[in-house]
């Protein structure tokens, strides 16, 4: 039986990027039917009303860059990993700003008295969840700097109980926590994304379909 691909959002959170480099990680349950044990960036499947949701403007590059070869709106896409974060690790990126009536799914993000900074968050990866998984997502990770985050960055005690052991993992350790395969790919090209020091020059688009096993680059002119 054919398994619906769906539309999620990933946030990679950069701490001490100039120093020691972290990220901001946690440990799915054991029970959990989707990756049971490893560790992984925060993030879920996109809803719809991330999509209605208000907040800044985001970067016109980063904009064409999800926008192609989707039909998603780019910035529900960066919403819903806002949410994903907030809702996973009680970190909030946002601004300090009034929200009346927000949707459904935001009211909580709303008390805090913010509304999303999308402007903070860039591109930074694609993968399609290959066949034969349980669940499978259309995953865009998104890159954003501790710096940014309006809460204490090693305060989790607002977060749900969807992941455990949250912690910044220093980029030089990542490797040895029980990672999924594209995770692993992912810390290597943020890894070198550090070294380069400069905006992303193409985004990685790990399309794994019934068909095709492709890699191409989005903002790039060919596949690899």
């Amino acid at each position: 039986m054919s398994v619906p691909i769906r539309d999620a959002a990933t946030m990679i959170v950069l701490r001490d990027r100039a120093t020691t480099p972290k990220v901001l990680m946690g440990q799915r349950g054991a029970t959990a039917a989707f990756m049971p044990g490893k560790f992984v960036f925060p993030g879920g499947a996109v809803d719809p009303n991330d999509a209605d949701v208000a907040g800044t403007p985001i970067a016109k590059l980063c904009e064409d860059r999800l926008a192609d070869r989707s039909d998603i709106a780019p910035a529900a896409v960066i919403a819903a990993g806002i949410r994903e974060l907030w809702e996973e690790t009680g970190q909030i990126l946002g601004h300090r700003q009034a929200w009346d009536n927000p949707p459904q799914g935001w009211r909580g993000f709303a008390q805090t008295g913010h509304v999303p900074n999308l402007a903070a968050a860039s591109f930074f990866f694609r993968a399609i969840t290959p066949t034969g998984a349980p669940r499978r997502f259309d995953a865009r990770f998104l890159l954003a700097d501790a710096a940014d985050l309006v809460t204490d960055a090693d305060d989790f005690s607002g977060a749900e109980d969807e992941l455990s052991h949250l912690q910044w993992v220093p980029l030089k350790d990542a490797r040895d926590f029980d990672l999924p395969f594209i995770t692993q790919v992912v810390l290597a090209e943020l890894i070198d994304h550090i070294a380069w020091g400069g905006h992303p020059r193409t985004v990685p688009f790990f399309q794994n379909d019934d068909e095709r096993h492709m890699v191409h680059r989005l903002g790039g002119q060919s596949p690899l």
